[in-house]
């Protein structure tokens, strides 16, 4: 099971949401409208993908890492150091 497991349906609701605006920025190009206009949907798509990976950072720690250092020091080390490269990937994306 993983730390997400619970949420998994707010999750799937989220995404759906987000899957949603990205196609209406894709209408939004189509239809040639204004460039901030555009820019503003990207920037509000970018902000809600960041809330769920936040919130999956937090499962993954509160579940994955925790369970992880309960069973041994080397597992919990090892998920912190995954933990530690996800975090890395999203702060240069």
């Amino acid at each position: 099971m993983h730390g997400y497991t619970d949420a998994k349906d707010d999750y799937l609701k989220r995404l759906s949401r987000i899957e949603g605006q990205v196609r209406g920025i894709a209408r939004m190009v189509d239809q040639d409208v204004y460039c901030i206009d555009v820019l503003t949907q990207i920037a509000a798509v970018t902000k809600a993908l960041q809330a769920v990976s936040i919130g999956l950072v937090e499962d993954h720690l509160g579940h994955c890492v925790v369970d992880a250092a309960r069973k041994s020091p080397e597992e919990g080390a090892e998920k912190v150091r995954e933990a530690s490269e996800a975090i890395a990937r999203l702060v240069r994306s």
